[in-house]
């Protein structure tokens, strides 16, 4: 993006818990919209999404936030993974937001079209930590298995309910006032 002899602007905000609030409930918005959208227009949507924000060139701020987008994705998609239920429903509907083209700051605005979306997964990821790691950690054990040493490992399955067991119960102390992964106030509590 920038040459070594290109001078940069570095910028740099901090968001209040008002405005914390303010983009929360634009996610509860989007969540509440979603009833007319199935998942796979949520995901077609936030695939198109990510396609157009990194075909625009967007700052770095924005192109490593997109990065945190596709496990959510790929935990949705995963065969192996088998998310179900309240769990397939809290990444559905932190994802609903993104599946939306009608956001905040128009997408089309160059330079800081995405800088909205940017921010909102910010929120979405410290909210999904419990999943986000446990899905990683998952997906590092399914290709650890694929090593020489694999017949020294729990098998795929055992795994994955561990994995989940343990991403409920860190959500659950995350509920209850613990905290969890992220330093943006109350984030963790908002899925």
């Amino acid at each position: 993006m920038t040459n070594p002899s290109t001078p940069t602007l570095k910028v740099e905000f901090e968001l209040s818990e008002s405005d914390l609030a303010f983009f929360r409930d634009r996610l509860d918005k989007a969540r509440e919209d979603r009833a007319d959208l199935d998942e796979s227009r949520i995901t077609a949507g936030v695939a198109d999404m990510i396609s157009k924000a990194l075909a625009s060139n967007p700052p770095e701020f924005v192109r490593s936030r997109l990065g945190q987008l596709g496990p959510l994705i790929g935990m949705l998609d995963d065969a192996d993974w088998k998310l179900e239920g309240e769990d397939r429903e809290r990444v559905l509907n932190a994802l609903a937001y993104f599946s939306d083209p009608e956001d905040l700051i128009p997408d089309a605005t160059p330079g800081i079209g995405y800088v909205d979306d940017a921010i909102m997964i910010e929120l979405v990821a410290g909210g999904l930590a419990p999943e986000l790691e446990a899905y990683a950690d998952f997906v590092a054990h399914r290709e650890d298995l694929k090593t020489p040493e694999a017949t020294e490992m729990p098998p795929l399955e055992d795994v994955r309910k561990v994995m989940q067991n343990r991403m409920r119960r860190r959500r659950g102390r995350a509920k209850a006032g613990g905290s969890w992964g992220h330093s943006t106030g109350s984030v963790h509590h908002y899925f």
